[in-house]
């Protein structure tokens, strides 16, 4: 058996996506796992809603950046398990929302443009960060939270952390 099947079947592994994918079942964070994958695709078909004349340019920044966003937040929304270690990029992604017209090469930007990207892009980073706060504070992360009172610590010999186990 390999180290890289050993090593996904390491319980303490089993047990971090385990509750990763019990945050991502919360109601609070699906919500705003869909409407972060929503804002991926208003991002996406923006340039055509607003009205991006002959900004090229920003159109395919607008489309390959808001199909991002969407695939992400599908990720988030149905593996978070595996996907909970880049949830930092969708703050990212609507930071560069937000950047992108004065970045993109040419004159694009216009009134519209950048009232579209500024919105849509504080949409996706305040989306970001709550998916990323869900996500670290239902598993203890944020508050370190100390272990519940049906729960036991073991320490272990090795100096590592103590081992936590439900009764």
């Amino acid at each position: 058996m390999s180290s890289e099947t050993m090593m996904s079947r390491h319980p303490d592994i089993v047990e971090l996506r385990e509750k990763y994918e019990r945050a991502s079942e919360a109601p609070d964070a699906q919500a705003v796992t869909g409407l972060l994958f929503l804002t991926g695709l208003y991002i996406a078909i923006s340039p055509w809603v607003v009205g991006f004349n002959g900004l090229s340019t920003l159109t395919v920044n607008n489309l390959i950046v808001g199909i991002a966003l969407a695939m992400l937040a599908l990720g988030f929304a149905s593996v978070y398990g595996r996907t909970h270690g880049i949830v930092w990029a969708a703050p990212l992604i609507g930071l560069w929302m937000i950047l992108a017209p004065w970045v993109v090469s040419g004159d694009v930007d216009t009134t519209s443009t950048i009232w579209n990207n500024v919105i849509a892009g504080a949409l996706a980073v305040l989306l970001g960060l709550g998916a990323m706060f869900l996500g670290m504070s239902r598993t203890g992360r944020v508050t370190g939270a100390a272990p519940s009172a049906r729960e036991t610590r073991t320490h272990r010999s090795s100096g590592l952390p103590p081992e936590t186990s439900s009764q």
